[in-house]
Protein backbone atom coordinates (compact mmCIF):
# COMPACT_ATOMS: atom_id res chain seq x y z
CA UNK A 1 0.00 0.00 0.00
CA UNK A 2 2.95 1.98 0.42
CA UNK A 3 2.78 3.38 -3.76
CA UNK A 4 -0.73 4.88 -2.93
CA UNK A 5 1.13 7.97 -1.89
CA UNK A 6 1.87 8.43 -4.96
CA UNK A 7 -1.29 8.83 -6.78
CA UNK A 8 -2.84 12.07 -7.16
CA UNK A 9 -6.28 12.16 -5.49
CA UNK A 10 -8.35 12.94 -8.94
CA UNK A 11 -7.62 9.41 -10.30
CA UNK A 12 -9.32 8.51 -7.66
CA UNK A 13 -12.50 10.19 -8.59
CA UNK A 14 -11.82 9.00 -11.90
CA UNK A 15 -11.97 5.56 -12.01
CA UNK A 16 -14.85 5.20 -10.24
CA UNK A 17 -16.58 7.91 -12.75
CA UNK A 18 -16.09 5.77 -15.65
CA UNK A 19 -19.36 5.10 -17.05
CA UNK A 20 -20.89 1.82 -17.91
CA UNK A 21 -23.19 1.42 -20.29
CA UNK A 22 -25.23 -1.65 -20.90
CA UNK A 23 -28.05 -2.45 -23.53
CA UNK A 24 -31.46 -1.27 -22.57
CA UNK A 25 -32.72 -3.95 -24.34
CA UNK A 26 -32.74 -7.39 -22.44
CA UNK A 27 -32.85 -9.29 -25.71
CA UNK A 28 -29.76 -7.48 -27.41
CA UNK A 29 -26.56 -8.94 -25.55
CA UNK A 30 -24.01 -5.32 -25.38
CA UNK A 31 -20.79 -5.90 -23.86
CA UNK A 32 -19.93 -3.69 -21.03
CA UNK A 33 -18.83 0.02 -22.55
CA UNK A 34 -16.62 2.19 -20.36
CA UNK A 35 -16.17 5.95 -21.36
CA UNK A 36 -12.20 7.10 -21.79
CA UNK A 37 -11.66 11.40 -22.24
CA UNK A 38 -8.99 12.15 -24.58
CA UNK A 39 -6.57 14.94 -24.09
CA UNK A 40 -8.18 18.27 -25.24
CA UNK A 41 -6.57 17.93 -28.34
CA UNK A 42 -8.42 15.05 -29.43
CA UNK A 43 -5.33 12.60 -29.03
CA UNK A 44 -4.62 9.30 -26.80
CA UNK A 45 -1.41 7.85 -25.61
CA UNK A 46 -1.06 4.65 -23.74
CA UNK A 47 1.26 1.78 -22.71
CA UNK A 48 0.65 -1.78 -23.14
CA UNK A 49 2.47 -4.41 -21.22
CA UNK A 50 1.62 -8.04 -20.44
CA UNK A 51 2.72 -11.29 -18.74
CA UNK A 52 4.42 -9.12 -16.01
CA UNK A 53 3.13 -10.04 -12.27
CA UNK A 54 5.98 -12.20 -11.36
CA UNK A 55 6.69 -9.47 -7.79
CA UNK A 56 9.33 -8.00 -9.75
CA UNK A 57 11.48 -10.39 -10.91
CA UNK A 58 12.86 -11.44 -14.36
CA UNK A 59 13.00 -7.83 -15.18
CA UNK A 60 9.93 -6.55 -14.60
CA UNK A 61 10.93 -3.79 -11.64
CA UNK A 62 13.28 -2.49 -14.28
CA UNK A 63 10.54 -2.68 -17.05
CA UNK A 64 8.13 -0.69 -14.67
CA UNK A 65 10.79 1.49 -14.47
CA UNK A 66 10.84 2.57 -17.91
CA UNK A 67 7.71 2.90 -18.84
CA UNK A 68 7.39 5.67 -15.63
CA UNK A 69 9.82 7.50 -17.50
CA UNK A 70 8.54 6.67 -21.31
CA UNK A 71 4.58 7.85 -19.55
CA UNK A 72 5.85 10.45 -18.62
CA UNK A 73 7.60 11.57 -21.75
CA UNK A 74 3.97 10.39 -23.78
CA UNK A 75 1.75 11.94 -21.42
CA UNK A 76 -0.42 8.66 -21.35
CA UNK A 77 -3.82 8.33 -20.92
CA UNK A 78 -3.80 4.94 -19.44
CA UNK A 79 -2.23 1.51 -19.73
CA UNK A 80 -3.41 -1.75 -21.38
CA UNK A 81 -2.22 -4.57 -20.02
CA UNK A 82 -2.55 -8.02 -22.37
CA UNK A 83 -2.79 -10.68 -19.36
CA UNK A 84 -1.25 -12.74 -17.60
CA UNK A 85 -1.39 -10.93 -14.57
CA UNK A 86 -0.03 -12.82 -11.80
CA UNK A 87 2.13 -15.57 -12.19
CA UNK A 88 2.16 -18.68 -11.79
CA UNK A 89 -1.45 -19.30 -10.94
CA UNK A 90 -3.35 -15.92 -11.03
CA UNK A 91 -4.88 -14.60 -7.37
CA UNK A 92 -5.64 -16.66 -4.91
CA UNK A 93 -8.24 -14.71 -3.62
CA UNK A 94 -9.21 -11.10 -3.08
CA UNK A 95 -6.89 -10.59 0.06
CA UNK A 96 -3.97 -12.64 -2.28
CA UNK A 97 -0.07 -9.84 -1.56
CA UNK A 98 0.35 -11.05 -5.06
CA UNK A 99 -1.94 -8.00 -5.93
CA UNK A 100 0.16 -5.50 -4.27
CA UNK A 101 3.65 -7.14 -4.62
CA UNK A 102 3.26 -8.10 -8.09
CA UNK A 103 1.22 -4.44 -9.59
CA UNK A 104 0.80 -1.67 -6.64
CA UNK A 105 4.26 -1.79 -5.44
CA UNK A 106 5.87 -2.38 -8.79
CA UNK A 107 4.54 0.37 -11.14
CA UNK A 108 4.67 3.06 -8.66
CA UNK A 109 5.64 5.92 -11.31
CA UNK A 110 3.60 9.42 -11.29
CA UNK A 111 2.78 8.35 -14.87
CA UNK A 112 1.75 4.90 -14.53
CA UNK A 113 -1.26 6.36 -12.23
CA UNK A 114 -4.10 6.24 -14.66
CA UNK A 115 -6.56 3.27 -15.54
CA UNK A 116 -4.79 0.05 -16.18
CA UNK A 117 -7.72 -1.87 -18.46
CA UNK A 118 -6.84 -4.97 -18.02
CA UNK A 119 -7.62 -9.03 -19.62
CA UNK A 120 -7.33 -12.26 -18.37
CA UNK A 121 -4.92 -14.72 -19.51
CA UNK A 122 -4.38 -18.63 -19.27
CA UNK A 123 -2.58 -18.04 -16.24
CA UNK A 124 -4.90 -15.78 -14.31
CA UNK A 125 -7.50 -18.47 -15.21
CA UNK A 126 -5.60 -20.81 -13.34
CA UNK A 127 -6.58 -18.80 -10.10
CA UNK A 128 -9.56 -17.03 -8.87
CA UNK A 129 -11.03 -15.43 -11.48
CA UNK A 130 -13.57 -13.53 -9.42
CA UNK A 131 -10.60 -11.99 -7.58
CA UNK A 132 -9.33 -10.01 -10.71
CA UNK A 133 -12.75 -9.27 -11.61
CA UNK A 134 -13.86 -7.92 -8.48
CA UNK A 135 -14.70 -4.01 -8.34
CA UNK A 136 -13.40 -4.45 -4.51
CA UNK A 137 -9.75 -4.85 -5.64
CA UNK A 138 -10.00 -1.16 -6.55
CA UNK A 139 -10.38 -0.53 -2.97
CA UNK A 140 -6.46 -1.69 -3.07
CA UNK A 141 -5.65 -0.14 -6.41
CA UNK A 142 -8.18 2.35 -7.87
CA UNK A 143 -6.00 2.06 -11.32
CA UNK A 144 -7.40 -1.93 -12.15
CA UNK A 145 -10.18 -2.37 -14.11
CA UNK A 146 -10.37 -5.88 -15.36
CA UNK A 147 -13.51 -7.43 -17.10
CA UNK A 148 -13.71 -10.29 -19.39
CA UNK A 149 -15.02 -8.64 -22.36
CA UNK A 150 -15.10 -5.28 -22.49
CA UNK A 151 -15.36 -1.97 -24.50
CA UNK A 152 -13.87 1.37 -23.93
CA UNK A 153 -15.08 4.17 -26.20
CA UNK A 154 -12.49 7.23 -26.75
CA UNK A 155 -14.16 9.26 -29.27
CA UNK A 156 -11.90 8.42 -32.33
CA UNK A 157 -11.01 5.09 -31.37
CA UNK A 158 -12.93 1.84 -30.23
CA UNK A 159 -11.34 -0.68 -27.90
CA UNK A 160 -12.60 -3.47 -28.36
CA UNK A 161 -11.11 -6.02 -25.09
CA UNK A 162 -11.87 -10.29 -25.67
CA UNK A 163 -11.54 -12.29 -22.87
CA UNK A 164 -9.70 -15.41 -25.32
CA UNK A 165 -8.65 -18.24 -22.57
CA UNK A 166 -11.99 -19.74 -22.99
CA UNK A 167 -11.25 -19.74 -26.54
CA UNK A 168 -8.37 -22.77 -26.33
CA UNK A 169 -9.25 -26.27 -26.83
CA UNK A 170 -6.13 -27.32 -24.72
CA UNK A 171 -7.08 -25.76 -21.43
CA UNK A 172 -10.43 -28.34 -21.79
CA UNK A 173 -9.59 -30.89 -23.10
CA UNK A 174 -5.93 -31.20 -21.93
CA UNK A 175 -5.33 -29.23 -18.97
CA UNK A 176 -2.60 -31.36 -17.64
CA UNK A 177 -1.53 -30.85 -13.81
CA UNK A 178 -3.41 -27.26 -14.35
CA UNK A 179 -6.91 -26.79 -12.70
CA UNK A 180 -8.73 -24.14 -14.49
CA UNK A 181 -11.71 -21.50 -12.46
CA UNK A 182 -14.61 -21.85 -15.32
CA UNK A 183 -17.07 -20.25 -13.18
CA UNK A 184 -19.02 -17.75 -15.90
CA UNK A 185 -17.75 -19.64 -18.96
CA UNK A 186 -19.64 -22.84 -18.60
CA UNK A 187 -21.20 -24.10 -21.00
CA UNK A 188 -18.35 -23.05 -22.79
CA UNK A 189 -20.38 -23.11 -26.85
CA UNK A 190 -22.76 -20.87 -25.77
CA UNK A 191 -20.26 -18.36 -23.73
CA UNK A 192 -18.35 -18.75 -27.07
CA UNK A 193 -21.12 -18.01 -29.02
CA UNK A 194 -22.92 -15.17 -27.60
CA UNK A 195 -19.06 -13.53 -26.75
CA UNK A 196 -18.48 -13.86 -31.09
CA UNK A 197 -22.15 -12.17 -31.39
CA UNK A 198 -21.18 -9.08 -28.90
CA UNK A 199 -18.06 -8.83 -30.56
CA UNK A 200 -19.12 -8.27 -34.06
CA UNK A 201 -22.12 -6.38 -32.88
CA UNK A 202 -19.88 -3.84 -31.19
CA UNK A 203 -17.66 -3.48 -34.23
CA UNK A 204 -20.27 -3.13 -36.66
CA UNK A 205 -21.96 -0.50 -34.32
CA UNK A 206 -18.79 1.44 -34.05
CA UNK A 207 -18.35 4.79 -35.65
CA UNK A 208 -14.83 5.46 -34.57
CA UNK A 209 -12.08 6.36 -37.14
CA UNK A 210 -10.12 3.30 -35.19
CA UNK A 211 -10.99 -0.14 -33.91
CA UNK A 212 -8.34 -1.71 -31.82
CA UNK A 213 -9.13 -5.40 -30.39
CA UNK A 214 -7.12 -6.57 -27.47
CA UNK A 215 -6.88 -10.28 -26.31
CA UNK A 216 -4.60 -12.27 -24.16
CA UNK A 217 -3.78 -15.12 -26.93
CA UNK A 218 -1.78 -14.60 -30.40
CA UNK A 219 -3.68 -14.62 -33.79
CA UNK A 220 -0.26 -14.71 -35.44
CA UNK A 221 3.00 -14.89 -33.78
CA UNK A 222 6.68 -16.23 -34.38
CA UNK A 223 6.92 -16.52 -30.54
CA UNK A 224 6.33 -20.13 -28.53
CA UNK A 225 2.99 -20.57 -28.89
CA UNK A 226 2.94 -19.44 -31.88
CA UNK A 227 -1.06 -18.61 -33.97
CA UNK A 228 -3.71 -19.41 -32.03
CA UNK A 229 -5.78 -21.93 -34.32
CA UNK A 230 -9.23 -21.13 -32.57
CA UNK A 231 -8.80 -17.42 -32.88
CA UNK A 232 -8.05 -17.63 -36.54
CA UNK A 233 -10.80 -19.59 -37.40
CA UNK A 234 -13.32 -17.83 -35.01
CA UNK A 235 -12.12 -14.28 -34.51
CA UNK A 236 -9.59 -13.17 -36.85
CA UNK A 237 -13.00 -13.45 -40.13
CA UNK A 238 -14.59 -10.89 -38.24
CA UNK A 239 -11.57 -8.51 -37.12
CA UNK A 240 -11.58 -8.20 -40.94
CA UNK A 241 -15.07 -8.13 -42.11
CA UNK A 242 -15.08 -4.88 -39.44
CA UNK A 243 -11.81 -3.35 -40.51
CA UNK A 244 -10.35 -3.84 -37.41
CA UNK A 245 -6.95 -1.58 -37.36
CA UNK A 246 -4.71 -3.28 -35.06
CA UNK A 247 -4.91 -6.68 -32.80
CA UNK A 248 -2.85 -6.46 -29.68
CA UNK A 249 -1.72 -9.53 -27.00
CA UNK A 250 0.32 -11.11 -25.44
CA UNK A 251 0.93 -14.40 -24.40
CA UNK A 252 3.92 -15.00 -25.90
CA UNK A 253 6.95 -13.30 -24.11
CA UNK A 254 8.38 -11.13 -26.39
CA UNK A 255 7.56 -8.25 -28.78
CA UNK A 256 6.61 -8.27 -32.48
CA UNK A 257 4.99 -6.60 -34.96
CA UNK A 258 3.29 -8.63 -38.14
CA UNK A 259 1.66 -7.27 -41.20
CA UNK A 260 -1.56 -9.30 -42.66
CA UNK A 261 -0.90 -9.90 -46.41
CA UNK A 262 -4.65 -10.01 -47.06
CA UNK A 263 -6.49 -7.28 -44.81
CA UNK A 264 -5.14 -4.02 -43.12
CA UNK A 265 -5.12 -5.86 -39.56
CA UNK A 266 -2.02 -5.74 -37.99
CA UNK A 267 -1.02 -8.30 -35.06
CA UNK A 268 1.79 -6.75 -31.98
CA UNK A 269 2.59 -8.38 -29.44
CA UNK A 270 3.24 -6.53 -26.04
CA UNK A 271 4.40 -9.96 -23.49
CA UNK A 272 7.58 -8.46 -22.43
CA UNK A 273 6.83 -7.70 -18.98
CA UNK A 274 8.95 -10.23 -17.29
CA UNK A 275 10.05 -12.92 -18.22
CA UNK A 276 11.17 -13.46 -21.49
CA UNK A 277 12.43 -17.14 -23.91
CA UNK A 278 15.24 -15.71 -25.26
CA UNK A 279 16.06 -17.56 -28.59
CA UNK A 280 12.46 -19.11 -28.86
CA UNK A 281 11.76 -18.15 -32.29
CA UNK A 282 9.42 -19.58 -35.12
CA UNK A 283 9.87 -19.14 -39.10
CA UNK A 284 7.19 -16.80 -40.36
CA UNK A 285 6.99 -15.35 -43.65
CA UNK A 286 9.39 -12.51 -43.90
CA UNK A 287 5.91 -10.80 -46.11
CA UNK A 288 4.82 -10.38 -42.67
CA UNK A 289 7.11 -10.11 -39.85
CA UNK A 290 7.77 -6.68 -39.31
CA UNK A 291 9.67 -6.80 -35.97
CA UNK A 292 11.04 -9.57 -33.57
CA UNK A 293 12.71 -9.09 -30.03
CA UNK A 294 12.77 -11.91 -27.48
CA UNK A 295 13.61 -9.97 -24.52
CA UNK A 296 11.49 -7.73 -21.88
CA UNK A 297 9.96 -4.66 -23.08
CA UNK A 298 6.80 -2.69 -23.69
CA UNK A 299 5.46 -0.70 -26.38
CA UNK A 300 3.38 2.73 -26.43
CA UNK A 301 0.68 3.95 -29.09
CA UNK A 302 -0.03 7.30 -29.68
CA UNK A 303 -3.51 8.02 -31.69
CA UNK A 304 -5.13 11.22 -33.66
CA UNK A 305 -7.57 11.48 -35.56
CA UNK A 306 -5.62 10.98 -38.81
CA UNK A 307 -2.48 8.67 -37.70
CA UNK A 308 -1.28 5.62 -35.10
CA UNK A 309 2.38 5.35 -34.09
CA UNK A 310 3.44 2.46 -32.28
CA UNK A 311 6.75 2.11 -30.59
CA UNK A 312 8.66 -0.99 -28.88
CA UNK A 313 10.97 -0.13 -26.25
CA UNK A 314 13.23 -2.98 -24.66
CA UNK A 315 13.91 -3.20 -20.62
CA UNK A 316 16.49 -0.11 -20.88
CA UNK A 317 14.06 2.11 -22.68
CA UNK A 318 15.62 2.04 -25.70
CA UNK A 319 13.50 2.37 -28.63
CA UNK A 320 13.54 -1.10 -31.02
CA UNK A 321 10.75 -0.39 -33.71
CA UNK A 322 8.47 2.12 -34.74
CA UNK A 323 5.87 2.36 -37.49
CA UNK A 324 2.58 4.47 -38.11
CA UNK A 325 -0.25 4.36 -40.34
CA UNK A 326 -3.14 6.74 -41.43
CA UNK A 327 -6.30 7.33 -42.55
CA UNK A 328 -5.23 8.59 -46.07
CA UNK A 329 -8.58 10.19 -46.61
CA UNK A 330 -7.91 12.25 -43.29
CA UNK A 331 -4.56 12.34 -43.63
CA UNK A 332 -4.43 14.15 -47.11
CA UNK A 333 -6.97 16.86 -46.03
CA UNK A 334 -4.94 18.15 -43.06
Amino acid sequence: MAALKYKPIHIIFYVFSLIFTFSANSSKAELPRLLQPAKPDGTLSFLAIGDWGRRGSYNQSDVALQMGEIGQKLDIDFVISTGDNFYDNGLLGLHDPAFQDSFTNIYTAASLQKPWYTVLGNHDYRGDVGAQLSPMLRALDNRWVCMRSFVVSADIVDFLFVDTTPFVDKYFVQPNKHVYDWRGVLPRQTYLNNLLKEVDMALRESTAKWKIVIGHHTIKSAGHHGNTMELETQLLPILHENDVDLYLNGHDHCLEHISSVDSKVQFMTSGGGSKAWKGDVNYLDPEEMRFYYDGQGFMSVHISEAELRAVFYDVSGHVLHHWKTYKEALYSAT
